[in-house]
Parts: C-alpha cells; structure tokens; sequence
C-alpha cells in the first residue's frame, strides 16, 4: 500500500517566525550543544523545502539571519499570521486528599516538621 506524500504547508521564500525556542541538537558543531539559537518569535525565511520520505513529513531550511536551521512545520508559522498564543503552564497537581479530611490537617501533616514550632 502506497501512502500519498504530504505536502508542505509553506513555499520556498515564505517569511515565518519560529513557534519555539530553538536549541543547537548537535547540528551546528561550532556551538555547543544545547545553546539556544532562535528565541520564539525570531523572523526567519524559508530557504529550502525538503521532504523525509520514512516520517512522510516537509522540513523547512529556514535561514533565521544567526543561523539555517532545519525546522518542522509545528515549530514555525507564517510571519503575517503571527504567533499562536503560548499555552499557559499547567499548575501543580495537588496531592489528593479525603473528602473527610480537613486541609489544614493534611498541609501540616505533610510539612516538615520546624525545630522551633511546636505541632499538636
């Protein structure tokens, strides 16, 4: 069974902005490894169009001005749409508890103990 190629979303020559941070994987051996390269919302354009033929997905050579970076379609976004808003953080999980017991029991409880407050 022969599955159909997916096309890129955006041409050579678009302008875009990167949609992430983007950090050195190890592509760029003159900078260590990790660094990060474009912040989010760094302009950029598309030099190249490429496809990987095993994923069956479109990578983008985008030249950010500091560096041509390699990019999926999610880490990057046409310039004239803008940025998608960021997700907020998720907040911390809070540990269950009974429906039986009393906050204040289960925040004390779990605590640590301070040498100079004496807990009843």
């Amino acid at each position: 069974m022969m599955i159909d190629r997916r096309e890129a979303r955006y041409p050579w020559g678009q302008d875009v902005l990167a949609t992430v941070d983007l950090y050195n994987d190890g592509s760029l051996p003159d900078v260590p490894e990790d660094q990060l390269l474009v912040v989010r919302g760094g302009p950029g354009e598309i030099v190249q169009v490429g496809h990987h033929t095993e994923a069956n997905i479109p990578l983008y050579m985008v030249d950010f001005g500091v560096c041509v970076l390699g990019c999926l379609e999610e880490e990057i976004v046409r310039a004239a749409d803008g940025l998608p808003p960021e997700l907020p953080p998720e907040p911390p999980q809070q540990p269950e508890r009974p429906d039986d017991a009393p906050a204040a029991a289960l925040s004390s409880a779990a605590a640590p103990a301070d040498p100079g407050v004496a807990v009843s």
